[in-house]
């Protein structure tokens, strides 16, 4: 299996995932990153795979004709996409793309050449994979009507385990607590979440805010909370390693997350798990997975974003979330968002593809 993406924790834990269900792989990135060795990851290769670098599909030819993969697995209809699909092009070997959500709902519009790549490297795929419904309508959609369209499967990039008893409720180890862990971009938004918990700060005296994770817009959060006046209640606790930011889940009782644009985001997946409340943007990826009012609130505006909170807040400071929220979450977690789970069901689409065991 040749895995080809931008060097993400989420490629290299996809890698990693194919690794330990007994499945050879060989991973090339978007530029350089640290790959935890496996017995089955046959190969690491960094190469550029941006727009400009027209000698990638040179490049990765030589890869497949080096390790004769049976799948071509890419990841985002963006450069890599399109790079990995000219490379597979006439070799008989079909390509898997998972689409992330921005490649196919933001990109296109950013201008004439980005839309063509988008449908170029839709078009060299055998198949789609995408974890939100929502991303392979739009998929479809830019594809055209012209000419059929390849295959297309809702597989979610789940998670792993979860906890067997998640912290709930008033009274136990979870905390009045808001966690935000989404990247420091403008298309996450944290400064309106920032804002919105400074808007609700002085009635909700015991409530705390943590931003997880960094990017480039870090230091004008930073600033935004001193300005706001909640610097002492906002921690800003940086890129957490699988250890620390389980802990920051169990501890908090309500997830923030309100992207512009969004698929199913894996740290939605984790939050649902560990009994924390979501508090989302009204997304159609995110409507797949929560219903307001049921098993989280959805904000339709973000200048709705401090109502929200404070919907989320009463309802927990009621217990109801314990009783009512918690549980059905898990249930869905278990049933549809297990990483183990949905590496076997990719694992199936590679034989159906291929005609036989992958390898």
């Amino acid at each position: 299996m040749l895995v080809v993406g931008s060097a993400s924790i989420h490629t290299a834990r996809f890698a990693r995932g194919l690794c330990e269900a007994g499945q050879p792989v060989v991973l090339v990135t978007h530029g350089a990153m640290p790959v935890e060795p496996h017995a089955a990851l046959l190969d690491v290769v960094s190469l550029d795979l941006s727009v400009r670098a027209w000698h990638a599909p040179r490049r990765l030819r030589r890869l497949m004709q080096r390790w004769s993969p049976r799948v071509v697995h890419a990841h985002q209809a963006n450069s890599v996409g399109w790079h990995a699909g000219r490379a597979a092009h006439g070799s008989g070997v079909p390509v898997v793309l998972t689409l992330w959500g921005s490649d196919v709902l933001a990109m296109p519009s950013i201008s004439p050449l980005h839309r063509w790549m988008v449908r170029r490297a839709l078009a060299a795929a055998a198949a789609w994979t995408a974890d939100a419904r929502t991303v392979l309508e739009a998929a479809v959609a830019l594809h055209g009507s012209s000419r059929p369209a390849p295959q297309a499967h809702w597989i979610p990039l789940g998670i792993d385990d979860p906890p067997p008893r998640p912290l709930q409720g008033p009274g136990a180890r979870q905390e009045r607590r808001i966690l935000s862990c989404r990247l420091h971009k403008p298309i996450y938004r944290i400064d309106a979440v920032v804002a919105a918990f400074a808007a609700l700060a002085q009635d909700q005296p015991a409530w705390t805010l943590e931003v997880a994770a960094s990017g480039p817009g870090t230091g004008d959060l930073v600033r935004l909370a001193a300005e706001r006046g909640v610097a002492g209640r906002v921690e800003f606790t940086g890129m957490l390693g699988p250890a620390a930011l389980a802990r920051s889940y169990q501890r908090a009782a309500l997830f923030a997350s309100v992207p512009v644009s969004d698929g199913t985001s894996v740290s939605l997946l984790e939050a649902m798990a560990a009994g924390c409340m979501p508090v989302l943007s009204d997304l159609p990826a995110n409507r797949e997975w929560v219903t307001d009012g049921r098993n989280g609130v959805l904000v339709a505006d973000i200048g709705e974003l401090e109502q929200g909170l404070r919907r989320a807040i009463a309802w927990w400071e009621s217990g109801r979330w314990a009783s009512e929220g918690i549980a059905p979450n898990l249930q869905t977690i278990r049933e549809k968002a297990l990483f183990k789970v949905n590496v076997q069901q990719f694992l199936a689409l590679y034989a159906r593809l291929a005609g036989g065991p992958a390898s």
